[in-house]
Formats: structure tokens, sequence, C-alpha cells
């Protein structure tokens, strides 16, 4: 019954086509390079190949053009589904030339691939059955299994780098069908393919037989060397002898040879030696020159040191004294502030009392003003009563007396007011003189806050300068630390050029060391050619007290001087004999008697 469903053969065949397409893909990729544009035929097919996977089982939708089958609704749903597919819509919807719905599904396909999400996408997409239903019919690819499969498919296709260009591209009319050449197998390839083969494993063949050849020839080569050695092994006692006597000869050749080479070499050294003993007395004398400057340096750098020391131990000392300073300053700024503002508050006191002396001096006047106003009132009144009396002196005689009782009366208000007038200028001749002495002593306070404020600023002043002072001791001693950075760097480089002086100084003894041991060396070689040649050996040092010619002891002055030749010690002064030699640039003394090289012997013996 499954064989005999159209949709599932088809879905079986769309799955066989998308395997194909996506390894045929994959491998001509990996081939031809990991970077393919649009005109690649394997990439036109696996598109055309997934545009028949998406279009299989979708519904047609009715229009007023007629029936449509579109791919763009179903890839619209994946900007529901995945927020960073909206710009791949974004972009597909914005593209000019993109109106119909089947190039805005082509380029999104295109766009999905270059960002290598295609799969997780369309893995979205077939999660969503129920939304799919709406687009795809029951059987259709994209709601079954083969579906799923081909999603898996599709994340290989991630090891690919797709360079599309959508933007200028007719994807209206591109050719929607499958190509199946690309997929078949070509009878003529697997003949070549066969053949190469072969071709491939006689050329194996031949590569093993060369190699074999070539080690049976080596082989072969190694087996007659051994039978030419056999063979010169199997010589006759004549011919060995003749061998012999060859040898004898070339070795009393290179013996000769070996002689005049030696004679040369002798030369040579010493003059090796004297360019060696010149360059060291040069190099000795620059390294004492540069040692004494070195040690002066050191001693000038030294000196300046303890200076240094000293000027900072000053200024330290001076710092200290100068931070006393500055906190008995502070405490004197405290204690003037201290006073101050007491002052402060004694003349805010004065203050509130002069304002009280001045209520009560407000409140006298307004009383005097009261009795001054009274004593009119008194004034006029005592006025109508004269004119009263003055009118009714004939009526009022009998009233004499109560007259008489009024000016009693009269007269001792007046001598109260006189009285009360005494007593208020008695008051305000004391509250003049209270207020006058309140305002000089307001003086003398504003006189002495004047003083204290100059004072102040002075202090100030001096603060200000013993701030700088301050900053100026504070650069001293950052230049102080600067001149310890350089002598520290003095004093490394001072170590460095000791430890290259001691490396030089071993350089030398090494190459003293190293010269004496040739110079043994070839005094060793000297007395066994002298042993090969007659057998005479040198008389020993210790032995020979007194010169052979002027039997005079030797000392420091008089030298021993030995003949290579003959064995005999002579000194310096018998040996006067001298003859250049062409390879020397001095004359080398002679022996006397055979008329040989001196060799001059040090205390140790040595060359």
């Amino acid at each position: 019954a499954a064989l005999r469903d159209p949709m599932t053969m088809e879905r079986a065949n769309l799955l066989n086509m998308a395997k194909l397409s996506i390894k045929g893909l994959i491998e001509s990729a990996l081939s031809f390079g990991r970077t393919l544009d649009s005109d690649y035929p394997p990439l036109q097919q696996f598109f055309v190949v997934m545009e028949h996977c998406l279009k299989h089982g979708l519904k047609v939708k009715k229009s007023f053009l007629g029936f449509n089958k579109s791919l763009w609704g179903p890839l619209e749903l994946v900007e529901k589904l995945c927020p960073e597919a909206a710009e791949i819509s974004a972009s597909v919807r914005d593209l000019p030339g993109l109106k119909t719905p089947l190039r805005r599904a082509r380029a999104w396909l295109r766009l999905a691939l270059m960002q290598k999400r295609l799969a997780d996408y369309l893995r979205l997409l077939i999660t969503r059955k129920d939304l799919l239903s709406d687009f795809y019919e029951t059987s259709a690819l994209m709601l079954e299994e083969e579906g799923a499969v081909i999603v898996g498919l599709l994340v290989g296709l991630n090891v690919i780098d797709a360079n599309l260009c959508v933007k200028g591209e007719d994807l209206d009319s591109q050719v929607g069908v499958i190509d199946f050449s690309l997929y078949l197998r070509n009878d003529v390839d697997d003949y070549r393919g066969n053949r190469n083969s072969q071709i491939a494993s006689i050329l194996d063949q031949k590569n093993y037989v060369e190699e074999l050849n070539r080690q049976l020839n080596s082989t072969v080569h190694g087996l007659q060397g051994r039978v030419g050695s056999l063979e010169k092994s199997n010589l006759s006692p004549l011919g060995q002898l003749a061998i012999a006597k060859n040898n004898i000869i070339k070795l009393q050749e290179e013996n000769q040879h070996l002689r005049s080479e030696n004679s040369l070499i002798l030369l040579k050294s010493q003059q090796q030696l004297e360019v060696t003993q010149g360059d060291v007395s040069v190099e000795r004398d620059t390294y004492k020159q540069s040692r004494q400057g070195l040690d002066e340096m050191y001693n000038e750098a030294r000196r300046q040191l303890k200076e240094e020391c000293q000027l900072r131990q000053d200024v330290e000392n001076e710092l200290v004294a100068q931070v006393s300073m500055k906190q008995e300053m502070e405490l004197a700024m405290k204690l003037l502030e201290k006073d101050i503002h007491e002052k402060q508050d004694t003349l805010i006191g004065l203050r509130h009392q002069l304002d009280e002396v001045k209520a009560i001096n407000v409140e006298m006047y307004q009383k005097m003003q009261a009795s001054d106003d009274e004593m009119k009132k008194k004034n006029n009144m005592i006025s109508r009563l004269e004119e009263k009396t003055n009118q009714i002196t004939a009526t009022m005689k009998q009233l004499e007396q109560r007259l008489q009782e009024a000016e009693r009366h009269r007269g001792s208000a007046e001598e109260g007011t006189r009285r009360f007038k005494l007593d208020f200028a008695n008051k305000a001749d004391s509250l003049q003189r209270r207020i006058e002495h309140r305002e000089k002593q307001l003086q003398q306070l504003e006189t002495d806050l004047k003083i204290e404020r100059q004072w102040r600023q002075t202090l100030q002043k001096d603060l200000d300068r013993e701030k700088d002072t301050v900053a100026q001791l504070s650069t001293e001693a950052l230049q102080i630390s600067a001149l310890k950075k350089e002598f520290h760097r003095l004093q490394d480089e001072n170590l460095q050029l000791k430890s290259v002086c001691g490396d030089q100084e071993q350089a030398l003894e090494e190459l003293g060391s190293k010269l004496s041991e040739s110079k043994m060396k070839i005094e060793d070689i000297k007395e066994a050619n002298k042993a090969l040649q007659g057998g005479q050996v040198w008389l020993k040092d210790k032995d020979a007290s007194r010169c052979k010619l002027c039997e005079k002891e030797f000392s420091i002055s008089r030298r021993k001087h030995h003949c290579r030749n003959c064995g005999e010690i002579f000194c310096n002064g018998c040996s006067d004999n001298e003859l250049p030699l062409p390879a020397s640039p001095k004359p080398v003394r002679v022996c006397d008697t055979c008329h040989a090289l001196l060799l001059q012997r040090c205390s140790s013996n040595a060359t």
C-alpha cells in the first residue's frame, strides 16, 4: 500500500534527491573550494531540489488571478518563531525587484544559506506542525519524517561558505528542473577509474622492484669489497715486505715534512706569542687605565653620596624643625582664634549693654519731656489762676488764706521740680560718663583687634613662606632620590664592568695557559725529534750552574740558553751570535758549537 501511495513515493524520491544533491555539493565544494558563488551548478541544483521539497504537498490558494502555490507563506512564519530571522525577512521585503512570492522565497533561501542558519530555521518550522497544517497537506514532506531527515542533512552545509548576490539576480527566470546527469554514473568514467587504479598498482610494483634491485646492488658491492679486502690480505710475504719498505719510505718523507712544518710552526708560534704579548700588554695598560678611571669615578660617586646623605640629613633635620615650628604656629593660631572669639563675645556683651544704656536714656528723655509738659501745664494753670486772681481780687479777699496755702503748695511743687531736675542732671552726667568710658573701651578693643589682624596676616605670610620652603625641600628630596637612583645605576654599571674585567682577566689567564700548553707540546715534539735523530738528551737546569764557555755562574741577569741540537747550556752573554731567519722579524740566538737555535727557559722550565 505504501508503494502504491504516490505521495510516499514522491517523498522517498525527493529525500534521495536531497541526499544526492547535498552530498555532491559538499564533495564538490571541498574539492573546488569552500567559498561558492551563485553560478556554481551544484549549488543551483541544490536550490532547485530544496524548492521541490518545500513545494511538496503545498495547498493551493485561490486568488483573483487563479490558483497559486506560494512558498513565501510558510517561510514567513520563521520570523515569528525565531526573532533572529526578522532581519532576513526585512531584507527580502526591502530589496527592489522582489515583488512576487516566489522571488522572495528564493531570496530567503539564499540569505539563510549564507548565514549558515538554513537548517536551524527549517528545524523550528517543522516542529510547529500546527502552523504548517494551514499551508501543507497532511501527507506533505515537511509534515513527515523525511522533512526531519532533510533538515539533519542540511547541517552538513555549514562547512561551506556561500557568496551570493541576491540584489541584481533574476530569480524568476531560473529553471526549476532537476538535472539528473550530475548524479548518474558514467561507464567511461568507471573504466577510466579502473584503468587508473591498475596503472597505479603497476607503478607501485615497478617502484618495489627498483628498490629491491637497488638493495641487491648495494649487497653485491659490499660482497665485492669484502672479496677485494680478502685478496689484499692473502698477498705473499714479499709483497708485504715491499709494502712495508714503501711505508717506511713514506714515513721518512712524512717525518722530514713534519720537521720542516715543525720549524715553521715554531717560528709562527713565536711570532704569535710576541703579538699576543704586545696585545696583552696593551690590554693590561688599557685595563689599568679603565680601572683607575673607574676607581676615581667610584670614589667621586662615593664622596657625592656622602655629601648627598649629609645634605639629606640636614634637610630632614630642617624639615623636622619646620614641622615643629608649623605645629607651634598652628597652636598659636588656635589660641589666637580662641582669644579673638572671647573678645568678640565680650564686645557683643558690651554692645548689648550699650543698647540697654541707650534704651534707658531714651526712657529718661521721654520722662523728662513728660515732666516738661507737666510743668508747662502747671505754668499755664498758674497764669490762668493769676489772671483769675487779678480779675476777682475784689471778690476773693475772703480767700486770701486759701491763696496763701496755694502759694505754699506752689513753692513746695517748685522745690520738688528743682530737686527732680538736679537728680535728672546728675543721672544724665553719670550715664554720659559711662557711655564715654564704654566708647573708649570699644576703641581700645578695635585697636587690639586691628593689631591681632595684622599679627594674623604676618603669621599667614610666615606660614605661606614656610609652605614654599617645605615645597622646595620636597623638590630637593625628589632630586636626592633621583641622584640615589643614578648612584645605584652607576653601582650596577660598576659591578658589570668589574664582571667584564674579571671575565677578561680569566680569558687572559686561559689564553696564557693555552699558550704555555702549546709551547710545552712544541717542546715535547722537539725533544721527540731529537731523540729520533741522535738520542741526545738536554742537560737539566739544576745540574748546570755555570756557562760552558765563560764558566760564570747563572743569575737573573745572566740567563740560561739551551742549544736544541747539542743540548749545551750557555749564558746570554756568550750566545751573542745572532742569525736572521726569513720567517722571523727579529734575529734569533744560535749555538757557538753547532750553530743551532738556542731556546730560553724560565725558572718554571717552560719553553
